[in-house]
């Protein structure tokens, strides 16, 4: 399907796991999105999804979390938002690419920007290997890139949100508050992600976040290169 391939690598018995632990407290996390193609996040369907790059920030982040994806230099949207989700669910790559809600992001590379920058991309063959799905992350051709695979694996766990503000190429700035908060910073000055702020910070973001406006994308991702 999509012209996948396979790697004899094997899920160790971590990847077997069917649940996923849940926090009972919440945290705030940001991170900075390098390329913005509608692939990570990707925030089609009714659903932002986070499936590949950024491990740390997969394996950190739990239901009830709120995660802030950040733009960059790079991209000419440093200190500024591109999207805001709280974490709705968390699962293995088996079980997104098995679950029936998720179906429409994976890719398919006939219609829209949308499909064919879909994220649903891993899954197990029948003999325990990975398969990486002919996508972005892939070779053009559809043969497996090992390097995307290896970072992408490193967490063998998807988040989806339900309730977020994706704004794309009209990333706003973010908030002077957020900026400077006790001597913290929400934008990752320096780094590629941050974890660990504080209770009374992390209420800060969930205040300003309760004031944004939901599922919104007000011009899109960046166009990206064919796939």
């Amino acid at each position: 399907m999509f012209g996948s391939v396979k790697t004899d690598l094997r899920r160790s018995t971590a990847h077997q796991a069917r649940s996923l632990p849940i926090k009972t407290s919440h945290a705030g996390l940001s991170y900075k999105i390098a390329r913005d193609y509608g692939f990570a996040p990707n925030p089609f369907h009714g659903v932002c999804t986070l499936a590949t790059c950024k491990p740390q920030i997969r394996t950190s982040a739990q239901p009830g979390d709120i995660v802030v994806g950040c733009g960059c230099s790079g991209n000419g949207l440093a200190g500024r938002v591109i999207c805001v989700l709280r974490i709705s669910g968390k699962c293995s790559f088996q079980d997104y690419w098995d679950d029936p809600r998720f179906a429409m992001k994976k890719p398919f590379f006939r219609g829209s920007q949308s499909r064919a920058y879909g994220d649903n991309i891993y899954h197990h063959d029948e003999h325990g290997r990975w398969v990486q799905e002919r996508s972005h992350h892939s070779f053009a051709d559809g043969s497996m890139n090992e390097a995307n695979l290896f970072r992408d694996i490193g967490s063998d766990s998807v988040l989806w949100s339900e309730d977020f503000a994706y704004f794309g190429r009209a990333a706003s700035p973010i908030p002077d508050h957020l900026r400077a908060f006790d001597g913290d910073d929400l934008y990752p000055t320096g780094r590629s992600h941050r974890v660990g702020f504080s209770t009374a910070f992390v209420a800060a973001i969930e205040t300003w976040f309760q004031q944004l406006p939901r599922a919104v994308i007000s011009r899109g991702p960046q166009r990206g290169p064919e796939i």
